[in-house]
């Protein structure tokens, strides 16, 4: 019976000791080897950090940093990836949130981290360390399936991020389901293109770590150029991808395809935002012998609850997030909290089952998503209420309508557009902030006096990531108004179409 990840991971290494696990441009590891590292580090990470722990990790996306994933899990604790381009600000928030002491981090950070609350470790001491010590499993054998593998940041409204906890349980389950259902073997290679903060990069890397495929981990600068990024797929063999729709569509838009074709790639999936049918149609034209998947849900329920295997021929006007993956519970719910049956009727939609999250670390706020679902009087039954709005179509398949609140899906991240407003609002010359979504761009209308953009870019520059940053401000006198003395959002939006 195995309990944990790192059950998965050592069955895995049993069988392909000598076979690639991860790869970078520059290194590699097999899965052999890979354990004996994680085991390794984690007698060093067990000495600074108690079990139980959040374990923050600064160093560029590489082999290495997932050695120190996977070794703060051999060491009783789960892992937390920084970004050291985010704001001090934001960072320290996080640090704040997890209450942590120590950050693992490369000694080229060593500036940034002298800005943050907390001590650094750099990774070429504790490798020096971990030479002098001896691993031992008095903490492996202690952990139990509901202890957390990983806590992923998500956007607040409040301008604190919320760190979203899912436990090992969650992960087995889901990437159980998933890597069946896709076919995703031991002869797959896996092209990793989304950060490791970003939930995507669970399926990629958990994916591997149960089937015995290879990761292989493409650097963010290919994305900015489509022949070495085509390049890098083919050499790599690459066979499956499991991308954020904004990266999909760098390369068609682009016209990568007339350079290169992967002559290997047969498994295709995204997620995030929607997918652009132009797009996706160019997808098809190029590689038509892929499966091609849409893939819904947000970090709170493990990566995905609703899959759509797109089919061939034309595609439908609106594709749809399709069907529950096993073992999870799409609930619609409306304004009343009563179930939604009927067809093209909305509701918002509700996920129970394994694959919700233990809840938010330090936060007030997982119990206000994280719920007892309230259709369900007679049972304890768990649900998480995701705020988006979906319906059931003609054709029996969920489809995504919209948000019910102010956050959105932008570059594959979950972001409120509270928290953009309230951070535009600190500027001296500003009253006040309204953002809008259209287009694929974030706009925010303020009022005051009119300020230069780039001067307001500037301070936001030190509270938000780049990928929050509004494309374009308008300053205006007033806002409109609804009836109900609400701005109107509407109207904004239909003020960027004149």
């Amino acid at each position: 019976m195995k309990y944990t990840v790192l059950d998965y991971l050592e069955e895995t290494a049993g069988k392909f000791p000598q076979k690639n696990a991860f790869a970078d441009v520059q290194n590699s590891v097999s899965w052999g080897e890979f354990v004996t590292r994680a085991k390794s580090l984690s007698a060093v990470i067990s000495k600074y950090f108690e079990a139980g722990n959040a374990v923050p990790v600064m160093i560029d996306k590489s082999v290495r940093t997932l050695e120190y994933f996977f070794a703060a899990l051999y060491s009783g604790c789960f892992y937390s990836y920084f970004d050291a381009t985010f704001p001090d600000s934001r960072l320290n928030s996080m640090i704040e949130t997890l209450g942590v002491k120590y950050i693992i981090c490369d000694r080229r950070f060593e500036k940034k981290i002298a800005t943050l609350n907390v001590t650094p470790l750099f990774f070429d001491e504790l490798e020096k360390l971990a030479e002098k010590e001896e691993y031992s499993d008095e903490r492996r054998k202690n952990i139990i399936d509901t202890d957390p593998v990983y806590a992923n940041f998500t956007s607040g409204s409040t301008g604190t991020p919320k760190a979203v906890v899912v436990s090992h349980r969650s992960v087995i389950d889901f990437i159980s389901c998933f890597t069946e259902i896709f076919g995703i073997t031991s002869e797959d290679n896996i092209a990793n293109q989304a950060p490791f903060d970003f939930d995507v990069s669970v399926k990629d890397i958990f994916s591997a770590v149960f089937t015995g495929a290879t990761v292989h981990l493409v650097p963010k600068m290919f994305f900015s150029f489509p022949t070495k990024l085509l390049d890098y797929l083919e050499e790599r063999e690459i066979t499956t991808i499991i991308w954020a729709v904004s990266a999909m569509c760098i390369l068609s838009t682009l016209n990568g395809f007339d350079y290169k074709v992967p002559s290997k790639l047969n498994k295709i999936m995204f997620s995030g935002e929607v997918m652009p049918c132009r797009q996706l149609e160019i997808w098809k034209k190029f590689i038509p012998n892929a499966k091609y998947v849409n893939l819904y849900g947000p970090t709170e329920i493990t990566c995905n609850c609703t899959y759509y295997i797109i089919p061939d021929g034309a595609l439908p006007d609106s594709i749809p997030i399709g069907i529950p993956f096993p073992n999870e519970r799409i609930i619609l719910l409306n304004e009343d909290n009563e179930p939604v049956t009927e067809k093209n009727v909305e509701g918002e939609l509700c996920v129970s089952g394994t694959c919700v999250a233990i809840g938010y670390y330090n936060s007030q706020k997982t119990a206000e998503v994280f719920v007892q679902n309230p259709s369900q009087p007679f049972r304890y039954e768990r649900i998480y209420r995701t705020g988006d709005l979906a319906k059931y179509g003609d054709d029996g398949l969920l489809y995504y309508v919209g948000r019910k609140d102010t956050q959105i899906k932008h570059m594959g991240h979950r972001i409120e557009l509270g928290e953009i407003e309230g951070a535009v609002s600190k500027h001296e010359k500003i009253t006040r902030c309204c953002c809008v979504f259209c287009d694929n761009k974030i706009t925010a209308f303020y009022t005051g006096s009119e300020t230069d953009k780039k001067e307001i870019v500037s301070m936001l520059r030190i509270m938000l990531p780049s990928y929050m940053i509004p494309s374009d401000f308008i300053f205006i006198k007033e806002f409109p108004l609804t009836k109900n003395g609400k701005i109107d959002k509407k109207s904004l939006m239909e003020s960027l179409n004149v």
